[in-house]
Formats: C-alpha cells, structure tokens, sequence
C-alpha cells in the first residue's frame, strides 16, 4: 500500500497558494509539490489530494494522510448527498470548488483509498515535509 501525504497552504485566503504531497511505496519516496497565483486554502488542500492520487495507478491500495477535515470530510461523507444534491449544499447554496471535488471523487473512485486525519502542525515528520513542499512552491512562485 502506497502511504501519501497532503498538505495545501495559502497567503492571504485568497492569495499566493501551494501544495505539497509525500508518497511512500515501500523504501521508496517521491514528492511533487506546485502552486497558484490567486487561490485559497481549501483549493490547495484539495489540489494536493487529487496530484497525489494522479500519481497512483487506478486500482492501486493508497492511504491518504490529510491535516484537512474539510478534504476528509468532504469525499467520505459531503460529496455523496452533494451529488444526489445536483451539487447543491443542504442549505441549496452551490457546492465550493466543485470542479476539485469532480476530480477528487473521480480519483477516489478508481483507487482503493483509505483516508486519514492527521492535526496539523504537531510534529508529525511527512505532514510537516508536505507543508514544507507547499510554502517552498509558494517561495518559488513568488520570487
């Protein structure tokens, strides 16, 4: 089973924004890590999840390691009733980035994807190596 870690940063909400992913396979590692100019927070949180899983052949055993409730909660719990919703929230506002949530799920549908829960900052080394991964596209961006 192939271990990932995502993380999404933002300057400013919107603002200058990155991601970041740490995938284990066995004793190997790889990380991508890009960026926006004019994004938020949750879209890079989201973004860094569907370039990891882009990596991950369909049908692949991959566990998803996120410091986001709202990328966790969003594809195992909201995006079902989203759907059967017309995309539409339970207060029938429009769905928030839905065109990331159409790629995630799409994603989440071809692999076999367990998802994690991590907090955010404490320590923990390759959720702490993903934020690093998205401030430094943030860095390279920006200049």
């Amino acid at each position: 089973m192939i271990e990932m870690f995502t993380d999404g940063a933002c300057r400013g909400n919107p603002g200058p924004g990155g991601w970041g992913v740490v995938m284990l396979d066995g004793d190997a590692a790889h990380e991508i890590s890009g960026s926006e100019a004019l994004t938020t927070n949750n879209r890079m949180e989201l973004m860094a999840a569907i370039e990891g899983l882009r990596q991950v052949n369909p049908g692949t055993a991959v566990s998803v390691h996120t410091d986001s409730q709202y990328v966790k909660n969003g594809i195992q719990s909201w995006v079902s009733n989203w759907k059967a919703n017309g995309w539409r929230t339970a207060s029938k506002q429009p769905v928030k980035n839905k065109d990331l949530w159409l790629q995630l799920d799409a994603l989440s549908r071809d692999r076999e994807v367990q998802w994690h829960w991590v907090k955010g900052h404490s320590g923990h080394p390759q959720n702490e190596r993903a934020d690093a991964l998205a401030n430094r596209a943030i860095d390279q961006m920006i200049g």
